[in-house]
Parts: structure tokens; C-alpha cells; sequence
């Protein structure tokens, strides 16, 4: 065995694995299968003897390729974490996906041994094709751009100085503030949450201003951006004078604008002239010096109606809930009734949405004997004698139609992401892009490209210039793990421009972005991934005297990690790269690769298994993020699993190359099963759509399996969330009843 390729296997045999499996039998398939030249067992090998057994082989130069067959890798990570720059180390779980998934109904131990010897194989052959990372260290830029100068952006430009690093915040605006600026009171922030505050804006905005980290650019725009994290190439333009500087993460915090209300007629909006936004209602009470008086005559509003969703939660203008109108209503109401004790305010809902302790702000405005909250629908709208406004309404808590004399009418309009250019709704917005498809004729022929509407960043990424989105405009990549991540490696966005949201909760968004920006600088310079393989030295590997410029892995990459040259090779760009290897799932050339972990690397480990030559034998390839972990908690669970299944993890359903499908019917596998993320509206995928993409390439199975005379209904595709490990064995007893009623493979055996 060559020096470069010093194998040892370390066999634990406590937490039952040695009292059900033979370990001695495992012991033989490294040593007499695989010739390892090291191969120990002990009785507890995450104690502190059994590591030191591993570290003095290290140490006295025997192995420098590491097999723990002992639990699972998301455990005791800490515990067999060796220098990951030396020595390669890879995790065979013995533990939660075989003994403690052994079936009640199984009368021996036979299932689970084959089982074992089957995974000892994989680890053994994985590690073998695998090699220590060359890691790409990195004189980063420490300094963040922070696009945008109102709440948000200055609370993450504010926090970064606190932590030591320099911020160049840029805002499109003559002046910082935002929409919080505006503001003539903001929602209470202490208990008993009952009293309106006056804005803290102006105080930030001098905070920032004396801040010597801080480098404050108004009234001026990004031209472009070029390059990836710990790199960015950033020119900005103020009136026609150009700057470029380099920055290591940004942080995008666009905030957001009101709803088109000229879209509101209905509800009387630029028809009768005392109907008002909320916003303007805001400017009208700051002008006023907190009186609330009608814009059309100057007098005061002695009867004010707040109409809740106008234009929200409704598919022709915001299919969404904006979230904080219900409270700036309230809010509002209480404008109304301070400026005059005899007023009234009227709040007519669909629903009551006032979330977390903003509940006991819900609750002062109900004690209020002026304010007057009915859940109703607006049946529409007159204007009277005077300029007043009757409003008539269906009373779905008196049952009734009731008509309100009012002064003025505010409508509660939604809030539109900062991304959305001011001509275009949330609901025609390109598929991912904001901007539009245009055919242009190339010496290629015929090519589709993106020609946007209005640009924040202009960034020089293939992809596109701009955010893209999941929905509505709103950029993220992962709402429930990664909150302030986007699909653009390196900007994490903040505040109502990822989601509505009011100004308390955008400081906490702002808090958080500006720390995930700064991890972002820190593990790019140590050539570490981002998330969330954040322990992940490794880089997609291009065999560029192969590839055929076919641009699927520039198309299919989910975070724009690649450009490409002019004659359509690839250009990789590493510190955008998530390390998801869905590219390598998509080179139909099978050119790209990683250190640890290729095409060559899963074949080969498919070719390990010993598939037995009568039964039903099933492979699932599973999502290393959520299928992997269900399958452990089934082990932590004791919850039996049929043994006639292999799993294989992958960092990512969507680095699936069909050539493992093909390679493993070929060698007899009787059925196929892909267990990955959910996808959709419901998507939980950590690599966006990953498990879409797989999905999408299954249409493209059939081709392989009518080659190999094969049904199609022996590969199928389950979505699965992490939460829904208990219908796992319900999952795999569906698909091997079905594959035995489709038959054996006819290759088995050969």
C-alpha cells in the first residue's frame, strides 16, 4: 500500500455494537478484504485512552487516513477531530443506523452484520479515494459594505465597529434614516408595552456619523460588483464620479417601500382626497406636531377609519401579510386619540395580527373606549358633503352591514421588499431574477439573457446582476436555518428587505447579518465554507481538458460560484462556492470533483457492496442535511429498519450523477430510493433546490433504465423532512413491497 494511503480502521464495541455484531468478522474485511495494515478495536473508543491509541499511530507514522466504525459522524465530532490539513478521517456508523435499528421481527443478528460489513466496505473504499484538502488561504479585506442607510443598515454597519471592523455604508438617499425617519412615534420596546416611544433614528444616524469605522456614502449608488467573499470588487457612483474599494461580505439591507396605493382605487386611494396611506398618515401627524388634522382642509379628524390589508393578503396586489400594519394602525389609532380625547378611531380587520409581547399593545388599545376594532370587510366607499368619507362594511362580529361616517380614511398598505423595482409588482416578477428575459441574437445563435429593470448591487456574476429570490422579491436561501443567508455567498440580507418586519426587529436582523458577515470574512480567509459545511476545506476540482462548455454547472450552481470564460469554460470563483457538489451532479463530462468526495469516489463505493444473490436489495441515496440525521433519529428511537437497505449519504441530493444509478441496477441493486429535502413551497433544502434538481434529473432515468431494460418504477424520489423521521420505516416498507412486486433485478448475479 502506497505511504500516501496509510489506512486505519478503529473497530468501538461498546453501545451494544459488540455485544450484537461479530467484530471480528469486521475486523477481517479491513485487514483480509481491504489489506489494512492497522486495524484496533476497543471497548470504548471516544474515551480518552481510545483516542490516544488513534493519535499514537498518527504520531509514530502508521496511518494518516483515519476509519472510525463506531456511531454516527454528527456525534463526538469534537472527540475525533484530528488535523483535518494532515489526516483524512472518515465516520462509519455502526451505532444508530445499524444496532440500534436492529427489527424486533429479525430472528438473528445476520441482517445487521451484512449490514456492517457493507458500511466497513464503503468507509474503507470512500477513504480510500479521498485525499487531504489543500485548503486556499486568503488575505481577505475585513471591511463590509452595507447597502443601505436606515435602521438596518446602520445598526449593521454600528455593531461591526463594535466587533473591530470597518464598514462602508452606501445609501441611495440624500440622507440616512429610511423609512424610519418618518416615523412620528415608534411601537413600545418595554414593558408593560403600552406607551408609544419617541424614534431613536436620529441618535443612530450621529452615532455612525462619529463612528471612525464607519465610511458614509449618500446620495450615491453601486455601479458594480465584482469578485466573491474576502474579494468583492466594489464601484460606487456619486452624481457621475466613480469609486472602487474592496470589501470582504456585505450586508444588504434595502429595507422597503409602501404598496403602489394608485393600485387601490377601490378603496377610494386618489379618488377622494381625504382616503391616505399609513405612511402619509405618519408625515401628516409629524407635520401636524402630533395633531391629527385632514389633509384636504387642515381640520381635525374627529372620526378616523383604519382599513387593514388594503391590498395585502390579496393575489391581485400582496399575496402576503405584511405583519406590522395591524400594530401601526393601533399605533395610529392612539395618534388619533391623543391628538383629541373626544375622537374616534376605527379599525376595521380581517385578522388581528400583533405578534409576540406586542399582544399587550393589542390589548391597551382594546381597554381604549375611543378605539373601535371590528373584524369586517369593506363593502365600499362614498365621499360626502365636506369631504367626509362614508364607509360602509360588512360586521362579521354584529353579523350586519353598518355604515361609518368618517373624516378620514387610512388604508393599512402592505410592505414591499426594497429589491422590487418601484414599476413592477411582487406578483410579475421574473422566475428567481427581478428584471426581464431578452432574446438577443449572438454569434452562438440565439441566446436568453436578463435585462434588469433597477439595480441595487449590479453585480458581475453570471447568474444575473441582481438578488435572486424564492418569492414576492424577498432575497434569502434557507428562511428557517440560514435566516440571513442568500443565494449569493457572502451577502446576507437584513431587515424588511428579506422579510416585513418593523424597526425593533430589523436592529436584532441587522445584529445578526453584520455576525454572519463577519464569520463569512473569518472562515473565507481560513478557506473554510460558509454553511453549512463550515468545517469543509475542500473545492470543486475542474478537469478542464474534458469539459465541453456545455455551462450546466454554471446554470445549475444554486450560489452563482461560477463564471465562465469567453468560450464558456467554467471559472470558478472558490469563496462562493457551499461545497454542495451539485455541479458535479450536473457535468454530464463527470469532470468535477472534490478531494473527498467525486463521481469516481460513489461508483466506486457502490461497486464495494455485496449485493446478495436473492432477496430484494434496496440503495438510498440520502441528504447528509435532513434524511441522514432522520435515519439517526430512528437509531436513537430504537425504531427498526429493514436490513436489505444500504444508505449512502450525499452532501446534497442534488450532486446525484446518474451514473450511480446506472452503476448500481447494473450490479444487481433490485430498487433505488432518493431521500431528500422538501422542495416547493414547503422547500427545507439547505442547498435551495438541491433536491428540485434531482428530481428534475430523474425524467432523465428513464432513458438509463430502458437502456438497461429496466422499470422505472425501481427509482423513486421521497421528500423528507428532518421532523418526519417516524414515517421513515413506513417509507422503505412502501418501496420494497413495491420492488418485490416488480421483480428481481435480472442482473443479479452477474
Amino acid at each position: 500500500m502506497a505511504d500516501d494511503n496509510k489506512i486505519g480502521v478503529y473497530l468501538c464495541t461498546d453501545c451494544g455494537i459488540g455485544e450484537m455484531l461479530n467484530v471480528d468478522e469486521l475486523e477481517a474485511v479491513a485487514k483480509k478484504e481491504f489489506k489494512v495494515p492497522v486495524c484496533k478495536k476497543h471497548p470504548f473508543l471516544c474515551s480518552r485512552e481510545g483516542v490516544q491509541i488513534i493519535k499514537d499511530d498518527i504520531n509514530n507514522g502508521e496511518v494518516n487516513k483515519i476509519v472510525i466504525a463506531a456511531c454516527s459522524p454528527r456525534v463526538n465530532t469534537d472527540v475525533f477531530n484530528f488535523d483535518p490539513l494532515k489526516y483524512v478521517t472518515e465516520r462509519v456508523n455502526l451505532r444508530e443506523q445499524v444496532v440500534w435499528v436492529k427489527s424486533s421481527t429479525e430472528k438473528t443478528n445476520e441482517g445487521s452484520q451484512m449490514m456492517a460489513a457493507d458500511y466497513m466496505r464503503m468507509g474503507i473504499t470512500r477513504i480510500g479515494k479521498s485525499s487531504i484538502p489543500e485548503p486556499k488561504y486568503t488575505d481577505v479585506n475585513r471591511t463590509l459594505l452595507v447597502v443601505g442607510g436606515g435602521v438596518t443598515g446602520l445598526t449593521a454597519a454600528l455593531e461591526a465597529s463594535k466587533a473591530g471592523y470597518k464598514s462602508v455604508l452606501v445609501e441611495k438617499a440624500r440622507e440616512l434614516g429610511g423609512q424610519a425617519k418618518k416615523m412620528y412615534k415608534v411601537f413600545p420596546t418595554a414593558p408593560p408595552f403600552a406607551e408609544l416611544e419617541k424614534p431613536t433614528i436620529l441618535a443612530k444616524i450621529e452615532e455612525a456619523r462619529n463612528d471612525g469605522n464607519i465610511s458614509i456614502h449618500t446620495d450615491t449608488t453601486i455601479a458594480s460588483i465584482e469578485g466573491g467573499p474576502g474579494m468583492y470588487k466594489v464601484t460606487i457612483n456619486k452624481q457621475g464620479t466613480t469609486e472602487s474599494f474592496e470589501a470582504g461580505a456585505i450586508v444588504l439591507a434595502t429595507g422597503w417601500r409602501p404598496y403602489n396605493p394608485d393600485n387601490l382605487a377601490h378603496l377610494g386611494y386618489g379618488k377622494f382626497r381625504n382616503v391616505i396611506t399609513n405612511l402619509q398618515m405618519e408625515e401628516l401627524v409629524t407635520k401636524g406636531n402630533g395633531k391629527v388634522l385632514r389633509p384636504s382642509d387642515g381640520k381635525p379628524a374627529k372620526n378616523v377609519v383604519f382599513i387593514q390589508c388594503a391590498g395585502q393578503r390579496d393575489e391581485k396586489h400582496v399575496p402576503y401579510c405584511s405583519s406590522v400594519c395591524c400594530n401601526v394602525s393601533l399605533k395610529q389609532a392612539k395618534y388619533v386619540r391623543d391628538s383629541d380625547p373626544d375622537a374616534g378611531a376605527f379599525v376595521i380587520y380581517k385578522d388581528m395580527r400583533t405578534l409576540g409581547l406586542y399582544e399587550n399593545f393589542y390589548k391597551t388599545s382594546q381597554d381604549d373606549e375611543g378605539v373601535f376594532l371590528t373584524k369586517g370587510e369593506v363593502l365600499g366607499l362614498e365621499e360626502g358633503p365636506g369631504g367626509n368619507i362614508y364607509v360602509e362594511i360588512n360586521n362579521h362580529l354584529l353579523g350586519r352591514t353598518m355604515k361609518i361616517n368618517a373624516d378620514m380614511v387610512v388604508l393599512a398598505t402592505g410592505m414591499v421588499s426594497g429589491m422590487v423595482p418601484e414599476d413592477r409588482g411582487v406578483n410579475n416578477l421574473t422566475p428567481e431574477y427581478i428584471g426581464n428575459f431578452v432574446k438577443r441574437e449572438t454569434s452562438d445563435g440565439e441566446i436568453v439573457e436578463l435585462e434588469p429593470l433597477s439595480l441595487a448591487l449590479n453585480l458581475k456574476y453570471r447568474q444575473g446582476p441582481e438578488m435572486p429570490h424564492l418569492k414576492w422579491g424577498f432575497p434569502d436561501s434557507h428562511f428557517i436555518c440560514f435566516p440571513y443567508e442568500t443565494k449569493r455567498t457572502g451577502i446576507y440580507a437584513a431587515g424588511a428587505v428579506r422579510h416585513p418586519m418593523d424597526a425593533v426587529q430589523s436592529v436584532g436582523d441587522a445584529t445578526g447579518a453584520a455576525l454572519k458577515a463577519i464569520q463569512c470574512i473569518e472562515l473565507t480567509a481560513q478557506g473554510r465554507a460558509v454553511h453549512p459545511r463550515t468545517w469543509d476545506r475542500t473545492y470543486p476540482e475542474i478537469r478542464v481538458e474534458s469539459c465541453t462548455q456545455c455551462r450546466r454547472c454554471t446554470v445549475e450552481c444554486p450560489f452563482g460560484a461560477y463564471d465562465e470564460e469567453k468560450d464558456g469554460t467554467p471559472l470558478l470563483y472558490p469563496s462562493r462556492c457551499r461545497r454542495c457538489g451539485v455541479c458535479m451532479g450536473a457535468c454530464p463530462q463527470r469532470v468535477i470533483s472534490f478531494k473527498d468526495y467525486s463521481v469516481d469516489m460513489i461508483s466506486s463505493v457502490l461497486k464495494s457492496i455485496e449485493v446478495p444473490d436473492s432477496g430484494t436489495f434496496i440503495l438510498c441515496f440520502v441528504c447528509e442535511n435532513d434524511a441522514y440525521p432522520a435515519l439517526d433519529m430512528l437509531g436513537l428511537n430504537r425504531v427498526g429498519l429493514n436490513t436489505n437497505f444500504r444508505f449512502i449519504p450525499l452532501r446534497c441530493l442534488g450532486g446525484l450523477n446518474l451514473v450511480w444509478i446506472a452503476d448500481a441496477l447494473s450490479q444487481g441493486v433490485d430498487g433505488i430510493l432518493l431521500l431528500g429535502c422538501k422542495f416547493g413551497d414547503d422547500y427545507q433544502c439547505h442547498y435551495i433546490k438541491g433536491s428540485q434538481m434531482a428530481n428534475e434529473r430523474l425524467g432523465k432515468v428513464q432513458e438509463t433504465l430502458s437502456r438497461l431494460m429496466l422499470e422505472s418504477e425501481r427509482v423513486e424520489q421521497v421528500q423528507l423532512a428532518i421532523n418526519e423521521w417516524e414515517k421513515l420505516p413506513g417509507i422503505i416498507e412502501e418501496f420494497s413491497k413495491k420492488v418485490e412486486a416488480i421483480g428481481e433485478n435480472p442482473y443479479k448475479g452477474f
